[in-house]
This record gives C-alpha cells, structure tokens and sequence, in this order.
C-alpha cells in the first residue's frame, strides 16, 4: 500500500524537474537572442555614429586628394609634365587610394560589413593606426594596449570598490558620527571629473614638489632591471590611480553608506538586535546578504568597465591604455578601432549581464530563473 505514494511522489518530482529545466532552457535561449539583438543595435549604432552618417567618408575623400595633389606635385616637380598627364596621374593614385581604405564601396554597404565583421570578432585592419611594432590589426593595436589599461584601471577601481565597501559599513555602524559627516560633506568633491584631479595633482606633486613623474608609463628610457622597472611602473602609476580613486571616492561611500543604513532599519534586523546576536552576525546575514545581489552586480559591472579605460585621464597622463587609444582613434576617424573596442565591451556586458541572471537565483532565493513574474 505504500509503495503507490511513493511512486507518485517520485513521479511529481521528475515532472517538476522536467519543468524547471525546461523553464531554465527557455528563458536562456530567449535572454541569449535578446541581448545578441541589443548587441547588434548597439554596435551599427557605433559604426553609424563613427561615420558620422557617411560624414567621415567625405572628409577622407578630401585629405586623400589633398595628399595626392601634393604628392604628385612633390613628383614631378623637376619633370616635363603635362597638366593632363599630371591630373590623370592624380585621379589614378585618388582611385588607388580610396580602394585601398574601401571608400570605393557606398557606406550603407561597408557599414554592413563592418557589422557582419564584427560580429564574427573579425576586426579587420585600422585606417590611420597603428601598433608599437608597426601592425595595422586592431586585434594587435587592442592587445597591446589592453595590459597598461587593466594594470591602471584594476588597481584604482578595485581599491575604490573594496574601500568603499568596507567604509560604508563601518560608517553605517557609526551613523551621525564625526567621520559620518566628514564623508556626507565631501561627497560633492565627486562632481568633478577624474582627469581634473590629474591635472591638479601634476601641479602639485610633479610641478611643485617634483616627486611624482608628469606621465607616461615607466621612465624612459625603461630600466633593463625588474625590480628597478617595477617601482618606475608603480610610481607612474601613483597620480592616475589617485586620480580615479579620489574623484569618486567619497560619493561612492555615501551611497553604499545610505544602501547599507536602509537595509540596517528593518523590522528583521531590530528583531535580530533584540534577540541579542551579535552586531558582525547581524551585518552578515541580515544586512550583507540581502544586499549581495547588488553588491555582486556593482562588482561585475566594474570589472568589465575595465575593458573601456579612462579616455582623458589616459589622456592626460600620456597612459598607453585602450582609453587613449579610443581618443586618439576618434581624433583620426579610425572605424576599426572604434567598433572593435567597442563589439569587444559590447560581448563582454551581453555575457556578465546573461550570468548575473542566474547568479541572482544562487545568492537570492527569491528569485527564479525564468519564472513567470518573478
């Protein structure tokens, strides 16, 4: 008699697991065909925006004939020829030229296959730039670049996040206190962008003191000794990295520091102080825990924003980073480079977005992949 419940309770069990799995492989299949869809919005809309329309090709036409004309000038500067001979030579090498870079192909055509190409992680070859070792690959110029960014952006980013972290919470214990106000009322000193600070720490640690390096990466030339190379690295390393870290710093504690106080104010956690548990259980499991799906996607969302770099700090510290790159590859209409640093970011925030989906269904019990409205 009891060996029929028990077959039924199995049953039930292997049907509801059917259900979540194919519940699972439902919602993957469709988040995986929306975010590649957003993907390829995104990046026709960079291929757009960085041919300003078609805009661009109109401007390359007109610095190549200009080039041509005085080249082919330079050319025949002390030879007999005609105006003729010399205009036909001009429009044969304008020609040349223009197939050469594919301004022979109408935009809409190119953009496409710009599209297609990127896709594929096929990122081709750039127009104006090119790599420390003489490579037109933007494949080349990106991984050549990547180390100095990730080296420059891990290490501020990563000191900001933890820093800021572990300082809210200690704050949020302490609220009203005099490093509470401290914080609250420096928190507008984030207004300020991140290459204001680097201008502001040049004058005075390179300018003023003289003990700090104005930019650039490491000494030059490059010490041959590691030990030697390493600390020329770390001290260029000091007024960028401080620059990033200071210009957000304090914002970036008041805002953690008010998430963690909302959090500390519930009902549950006034219940868990009048148990008598202690403050540190108290912070892990009522308060950390229920914020750890945030937590886990602020951390997530920063690590892939390594991938961008700092546009005008790099800039301003002559940091050899993907950031400068991007600047610089704007500055000179390099397509190529523009879109593959940008299908590259564009993947890596499609699959971080894709695996926080479940992540949320580990850390958070609330939360069902897949479910319907939930």
């Amino acid at each position: 008699m009891t060996a029929v419940p028990q077959t039924l309770s199995e049953g039930t069990k292997s049907k509801a697991g059917t259900s979540t799995l194919s519940r699972v492989a439902r919602f993957a299949v469709i988040r995986l065909v929306t975010l590649f869809i957003t993907v390829v919005i995104g990046v026709f809309l960079t291929i757009m925006i960085a041919n300003m329309g078609g805009y661009v090709d109109e401007i390359m036409r007109s610095e190549i004939r200009e080039r041509t004309i005085m080249r082919v000038a330079a050319m025949t500067a002390n030879q007999e020829v005609t105006p003729e001979m010399r205009k036909k030579l001009t429009e044969d090498m304008i020609k040349l030229e223009e197939k050469r870079l594919g301004l022979d192909t109408p935009f809409m055509v190119r953009a496409f296959r710009y599209l297609g190409n990127a896709l594929q992680l096929n990122l081709g070859r750039a127009v104006n730039m090119i790599s420390d070792s003489g490579s037109r690959s933007v494949r080349a110029i990106i991984l050549e670049r990547l180390p100095a960014t990730l080296l420059l952006m891990g290490t501020s980013e990563l000191i900001l996040f933890f820093s800021s972290v572990f300082i809210a919470l200690s704050l949020s214990r302490n609220y009203g206190s005099i490093w509470d106000k401290i914080v609250i009322a420096l928190s507008p000193t984030s207004a300020a962008p991140p290459w204001f600070y680097g201008i502001f720490f040049i004058l005075i640690f390179a300018a003023l003191l003289k003990i700090l390096p104005f930019g650039g990466m490491v000494d030059a030339p490059p010490p041959t000794n590691p030990v030697e190379y390493t600390l020329s690295l770390l001290k260029h390393l000091i007024l960028p990295g401080a620059s990033l870290i200071f210009s957000s710093l304090f914002l970036s504690i008041y805002n953690w520091r008010t998430f963690f106080l909302i959090y500390s104010s519930e009902d549950y956690v006034e219940m868990a102080k009048a148990k008598g548990l202690a403050s540190r259980d108290i912070e892990r499991r009522y308060i950390l825990r229920p914020t750890l799906p945030t937590i886990i996607t602020n951390f997530a969302l920063l690590v892939i924003s390594l991938w961008t770099g700092a546009t005008i700090t790099e800039t301003v510290f002559l940091w050899p980073g993907l950031g400068r790159t991007l600047y610089q590859a704007i500055g000179l209409y390099d397509t190529p480079v523009i879109v593959g640093s940008t299908i590259i970011y564009a993947y890596l925030l499609a699959v971080t977005v894709f695996i926080l989906d479940f992540v949320y269904a580990l850390v958070d019990p609330r939360v069902k992949v897949g479910g319907s409205g939930q």
